[in-house]
């Protein structure tokens, strides 16, 4: 089965090594590898590999009437699976409070809005959901596959000084500032578990020696670790493949895999 193609997108917050398995940089910051499905496929989902050597900016994505408002085909939820973080790393989810929309633009103006983030701390095999309105930010030193909408959306509040574009007032109105949710962030350990079933997606991890089913609908493969096959073909981590719909997947005794649909 072929793995879907790899684009590295340049970030300024990204790496200039990536972990093994994954291509040379050649010197540039890499911070996103999409996994990007063939022309002509239905893509209502995208894969990435996110990898950071400085924090994200603060950010936001719409939901879909806001965003159709805008012009834009729809809003986009995600979900992060960390795979790998530095001691101390953290990523920022939802608010220390809840505020209105005057403070959150006050905050995003000054830079006050990094100390009002809630800034978790996190390790390999944390979950996240992220719906839209929730105001987040990647912390620097963390690798995670992110599972999304495949809708390019997001309206940044605050990016460190640097020479991009904000997006204050869509950011604003789609922003819902208050605390995330702790039932929305888990620890995946291991076993058969639905980390996430949502309007937008739902998302599954394996491990361990056993054959898993892809499920009713067409899947997003995407190896974590160790053996992992489709059909006898063994699938490598750093890859995603489009598997149909009742394709079984072969787990070693330490294969893991994370599979998405829409």
């Amino acid at each position: 089965m072929p793995a879907l193609q790899r684009r590295l997108i340049v970030k300024p917050w990204g790496r200039d090594q990536l972990p093994p398995g994954f291509p040379h940089t050649g010197g540039v910051r890499i911070g996103e590898i999409a996994h990007d499905l063939p022309a002509g496929v239905a893509a209502p989902l995208l894969v990435k590999h996110i990898f950071t050597a400085e924090r994200l900016s603060v950010q936001v994505h719409p939901d879909d009437a806001l965003a159709r408002a805008h012009g834009e085909a729809g809003g986009k939820a995600e979900c992060w699976l960390v795979l790998a973080a530095d001691p101390g790393a953290r990523i920022g989810i939802g608010g220390t409070r809840t505020v209105d929309a005057a403070t959150l633009r006050a905050m995003a103006i000054d830079g006050s809005i990094i100390d009002w983030l809630h800034w978790q701390p996190v390790q390999a095999g944390d979950f996240v959901m992220v719906p839209p309105g929730t105001v987040h930010a990647i912390g620097a030193g963390v690798a995670l596959v992110e599972i999304q909408q495949n809708r390019d959306v997001t309206y940044r509040l605050y990016d460190y000084g640097r020479d991009r574009a904000l997006h204050l007032d869509a950011a604003l109105a789609a922003a819902c500032p208050a605390p995330h949710p702790a039932a929305l962030r888990r620890h995946y350990a291991g076993g058969d578990v639905v980390l996430a079933d949502t309007p937008y997606f739902r998302v599954r991890a394996c491990s361990g020696a056993g054959t898993f089913d892809s499920g009713d609908r067409p899947t997003l493969v995407v190896p974590l670790a160790g053996s992992v096959a489709i059909a006898g073909t063994a699938l490598t981590s750093g890859f995603c493949h489009l598997a149909a719909p009742g394709t079984p997947i072969a787990l070693g005794d330490t294969g893991s895999v994370l599979l998405a649909s829409a």
